[in-house]
């Protein structure tokens, strides 16, 4: 055996680690503390938890597998890495089912206790992985160690039952990656404190089995050097780990403040959306109303009455959720009422694919009402993002009296990344004034209250909150008179109301600024144009394509609804625009339609984000497209 000091110590640029096991085996919440370790170093960081549906999914069984992945390095980074340079597989099924994500020369910890007959037979393995040579003829260096044993053994002076001892293997586990890859475990040692503090001997058997890894790791000649990355050149500020969900509900607390307004969420629980309902509920302090529902359909009706009565209401979803809420969208069209609805997007159709991510939503949020009935349409990029998103969510709903359907998915809601966290005093004043007063004389030149006498600018009505003495007036599903409010079922006024909704959708434009586009010379022939959580992937891929010579331009959107007005110039700029989308060719349908360009898609729905050097190879292959085009017009 040997001391850390005399294993010898190699710098990386980069490091992908992957975590898996059964769903009970605590893969989340290991990745969760390496990664929080991992932050602390200042290291750039993006995850990717993947976890089956079920609360418990049969043991050692492949659809049971739970992972976790890690991308950290010294620079700037965009996704949670395309292949794993480390698996730790803590059963059979764990590593067969993450076994072809792995790059020749990756390194295999396996959790040798678990590889017993019965385990191998579940997943269809005759022969133990670990012990036919197959992987080291596959060129992964493989580490067979017997963690559970190895965690039982450390914890023999507890009075636990051996299962309770068997648990802490995912601390074990951690222990050893803590060690191998340079990682302080301060940070882990006092979660445990405050996650067991009522519960000591579970708490200090988690603490030793911690500290067991390490020490494994110290003493072991089993790994001939250790690893470290330089933290990662970074703006000064305060930056903490994030996941796109908890930037969500800060955003949304950030809005209110900034707003003046109270905060009323109205939410059903619905996976992944549900950790933002968790967050706010803990921020009663900060002015957060809180109401958990007994369906959809009431959630949405809370957060409306939270509206009509002068605060600001948001809902929470994914896409089941959004289809059961679609009426009460439309009567908040009709009351022209701010109201921010949060889509969580999930694999669909129907119950579909809980947990894994998709894209599909975008065609219901345009579109999933009866009638003409128009909404704001913004989509988050990254989980950082979500931040901004929902701020910039509330400032439209708040500005133009309308709903706003705020698009995030599974990946950037369960993923996490540094984020800097801002000044109050630098955010965007989203001031909202009620109206108090009358604005207008009937016929005899009395005061009276109109509530759809629009402002010049932005077509929005006028905000009234119900009791104000002199502003009574209507609103609800009936089609109302232009300027009184009155119950109208004239066929003229009906036409200028459905027009006027959605003139004032179309006025958003004249606020959110021009696409941008990254075409560092200027002289790219192909755009690869985004939306969503495809941010990451694209920007990966495009810094991959061009390290190869490839001239490529990347744009994203953020406002779906409307778009930014200098997008159909952009689109036409180029001589082909490719849009990878996590659906069926959504946005690509959406952008054909509207500006006639020949908008190339490329869709996937796996439920897991692009990778880079598919999205790279994807570049390369419309660029030798437009080459040969071109050539062949030339003879």
């Amino acid at each position: 055996m040997r001391d850390m000091s005399s294993t010898p110590l190699t710098q990386l640029d980069r490091v992908v680690i992957r975590f898996a096991g059964d769903s009970g085996d605590g893969m989340q919440l290991t990745g969760d503390r390496f990664t929080s370790d991992t932050a602390s170093l200042g290291n750039d960081l993006s995850t990717l938890p993947n976890f089956p549906a079920e609360i418990r999914a049969p043991q050692g069984t492949l659809p049971g597998v739970s992972s976790f992945q890690l991308h950290f390095a010294n620079h700037d980074i965009a996704t949670p890495g395309d292949a794993p340079d480390v698996l730790v597989a803590m059963n059979p099924a764990a590593l067969k089912a993450n076994l072809a994500d792995l790059p020749r020369g990756a390194t295999v910890i396996a959790n040798a206790d678990e590889f017993t007959k019965r385990n191998l037979a579940k997943v269809g393995y005759a022969v133990s992985p670990l012990e036919d040579g197959s992987l080291a003829q596959a060129g992964y260096h493989v580490h067979a160690l017997p963690l559970t044993s190895m965690t039982v053994e450390a914890l023999a002076e507890f009075d636990l039952t051996r299962k309770e001892k068997e648990r802490a293997k995912n601390m074990l586990a951690l222990g050893l990656l803590s060690w191998l890859y340079s990682r302080d475990t301060a940070g882990t040692e006092a979660f445990l404190r405050a996650k067991f503090a009522k519960a000591p001997q579970i708490l200090e058997a988690n603490l030793v089995a911690l500290r067991a890894g390490h020490a494994y790791g110290e003493t072991t000649e089993g790994f001939a050097v250790r690893y470290e990355v330089a933290p990662a050149p970074m703006p000064a500020g305060t930056y903490r780990t994030i996941t796109g969900n908890q930037a969500m509900a800060l955003g949304l607390v950030a809005a209110a403040e900034r707003s003046g307004l109270p905060l009323v969420l109205g939410s059903y629980p619905i996976t992944p959306a549900s950790d933002i309902l968790h967050q706010l509920s803990a921020l009663k302090g900060q002015g957060v109303t809180t109401l958990q529902a007994e369906d959809e359909i009431a959630a949405v009706g809370m957060a409306l009455g939270a509206s009509f009565g002068g605060a600001l209401g948001v809902t929470t979803t994914s896409g089941p959720g959004l289809a059961l809420k679609s009426e009460t969208i439309g009567l908040a069209v009709s009351t022209e009422l701010p109201l921010v609805v949060i889509d969580i997007q999930r694999g669909g159709p129907s119950t579909g694919l809980p947990t894994k991510t998709e894209q599909a939503d975008l065609l219901q949020a345009m579109y999933g009402r009866n009638g003409e009935s128009p909404v704001a349409v913004v989509a988050a990029q990254s989980p950082s993002d979500c931040f901004t998103s929902a701020m910039e969510a509330v400032r439209i709903a708040t500005t133009y009296r309308t709903p706003v359907i705020l698009l995030s998915d599974g990946y950037l809601g369960n993923g996490s990344e540094p984020w800097a966290v801002p000044s109050v005093r630098d955010l965007p004043d989203l001031t909202v004034e009620h109206a108090t007063e009358p604005n207008a004389t009937d016929e005899k030149g009395e005061p009276v209250f109109h509530p759809f006498l629009r402002d010049e600018l932005t077509l929005a009505r006028p905000w009234a909150v119900p009791g104000t003495p002199g502003l009574e007036h209507r609103i609800g599903g009936i089609e109302k008179a232009d300027v009184t409010g009155h119950i109208s079922y004239d066929p003229t006024n009906h036409d200028t109301m459905v027009r006027l909704r959605q003139a004032k959708i179309d006025r958003i434009a004249d606020s959110i600024p021009d696409l941008t586009v990254d075409d560092p010379d200027g002289d790219a022939r192909l755009l690869v144009l985004g939306w969503g959580s495809t941010y990451g992937p694209i920007a990966a891929a495009t810094r991959l394509a061009r390290t190869s010579g490839a001239k490529v331009a990347r744009a994203h959107l953020r406002h779906l609804h409307p778009f930014p007005s200098n997008l159909g110039e952009v689109l036409r700029r180029y001589e082909r625009v490719v849009l990878p989308e996590m659906n069926l060719g959504q946005l690509a349908l959406l952008l054909r339609g509207r500006y006639l360009v020949d908008v190339r898609s490329h869709t996937a729905v796996r439920g897991l984000p692009f990778t880079a050097a598919e999205l790279a190879e994807v570049i390369h292959s419309h660029l030798l497209e437009v080459s040969d085009t071109t050539m062949g017009a030339r003879a």
